[in-house]
This record gives structure tokens, sequence and C-alpha cells, in this order.
């Protein structure tokens, strides 16, 4: 497999990331209450956290030859 075609499989992982987080994030505010709420809080942002890195990695790590 290509350096490209990896750094584009790892690109859609940080994407789902955080689209994950998103969603999770939605679902801790308007439907969860208490420890539940917080549970879920800590996993969306610990997506979001990975997920930026993989993308900041991505994107300025430069193009592939």
């Amino acid at each position: 497999m290509s350096t490209s075609m990896l750094k584009m499989y790892i690109s859609f992982a940080g994407m789902i990331f955080l689209f994950i987080s998103i969603g999770l994030i939605l679902l801790s505010r308007h439907k969860l209450h208490g420890v539940w709420a917080a549970i879920v809080s800590v996993f969306a942002y610990l997506f979001l956290i990975v997920g930026s890195i993989i993308i900041f990695y991505i994107v300025f790590s430069g193009p592939t030859s």
C-alpha cells in the first residue's frame, strides 16, 4: 500500500472520529443527565482531541510524491 493511500485511510478515521464526537456531544447535552452525560462527554471530547490530532498531522505532513 502506498503512502498516499495510507494517509487517505488515516484521514478518513480522523473524520469519523470528529463525526462521532459531534454526535456524542449532542447526545450528552440534550438527552442524558447526571453521571451518564459526564461519561459520554469525556468520551466525546477524547474523540474530538484524537480526531483533531490526526487531521492536523495529515494536513501539515505535506504532499506525498
